[in-house]
């Protein structure tokens, strides 16, 4: 599992991974959009990046979509296990400064029932030399990892292959660097409510992974802003904006800049979660004067 992966709001993708896990083999429809200008044509796809690898979620509409494109735009594509791990060594350790003195008292003991409940080999111990941004990501990926989630066999990763069997190009919206930086270069404030944030999915109940899970299959885009983006606004306005709005916005620049290209069709899959609420990248292309249609 790379920190890529969990980057496009994280809680997001891990409770929707946990229930394709407790669902088996479901069957998935969902939202597809398509922007255009001109002659020029770009699909919206959101996308989970861990699923168990019989999980079904093609449908006719989005198969016609990829067929059509000349290229896929994901979210990155230089995600090999040697450049993470380097960078991971270069944003997110201090060992000068373990991380349970950085925390209070609450805090240090939620990491503890957390590390528990994830099983992370080693325990607190395991997360004392990490960064907190770190730390929440270690926390996030250790249960779905021991769970045997496959981050290969995630729809980002499907849609890659797949693409590069047909012979198409294949583009990363951002870098793993950029990726890795949004969340090592936040304030240690920030980062210590990123974790903080990571604790309290401890807690999240069967009855809220079933409505999210039940969202993505369905399309349902306002039952997965109302669940998961609306809280992460309420809860972490500052750690919203950044991971959140402001990918987004870069993101929708990028896409008018394809569908100035004439002739152009192309696909991109970036998390669902990116697709979701008032800010969504379908939000932000309408203020630039693109209107993104769901198909």
């Amino acid at each position: 599992m790379t920190i890529s992966h969990m980057t496009c709001h994280r809680r997001l993708l891990v409770l929707f991974s946990l229930l394709f896990l407790l669902c088996g083999n479901a069957v998935a429809h969902p939202a597809l959009w398509q922007a255009k200008l001109g002659d020029s044509t770009v699909y919206l796809f959101g996308t989970v990046h861990l699923l168990p690898n019989d999980t079904d979620w093609h449908f006719p509409a989005l198969d016609q979509a990829l067929s059509k494109s000349q290229s896929l735009y994901i979210e990155l594509t230089d995600d090999d296990q040697g450049t993470m791990t380097a960078l991971v060594l270069r944003y997110g350790m201090d060992t000068e400064h373990p991380l349970s003195s950085l925390l209070n008292e609450s805090d240090n003991a939620a990491l503890a029932k957390a590390a528990q409940v994830a099983g992370l080999p080693g325990g607190t111990t395991a997360l004392q030399p990490m960064k907190p941004w770190l730390a929440a990501l270690t926390l996030t990926v250790a249960p779905l990892m021991k769970a045997g989630l496959d981050p290969a066999a995630g729809v980002d990763k499907q849609l890659q292959a797949q693409m590069m069997r047909a012979g198409k190009p294949v583009h990363g919206l951002e870098t793993a660097e950029q990726q890795i930086r949004f969340l090592a270069d936040l304030s240690d404030l920030l980062q210590i409510a990123f974790l903080r944030d990571t604790l309290r999915d401890v807690e999240k109940d069967k009855e809220e992974l079933l409505s999210l899970v039940d969202a993505w299959k369905n399309g349902n885009v306002a039952a997965i802003a109302k669940l998961e983006n609306d809280e992460l606004k309420t809860q972490e306005p500052a750690l919203y904006q950044k991971l959140l709005v402001q990918r987004n916005q870069n993101w929708a620049a990028k896409i008018k800049d394809l569908l100035r290209q004439p002739g152009t069709t192309v696909f991109v899959a970036v998390g669902a979660a990116h697709l979701a609420g008032p800010d969504s990248v379908q939000a932000q292309l309408a203020k630039i004067g693109v209107t993104a249609q769901q198909d």
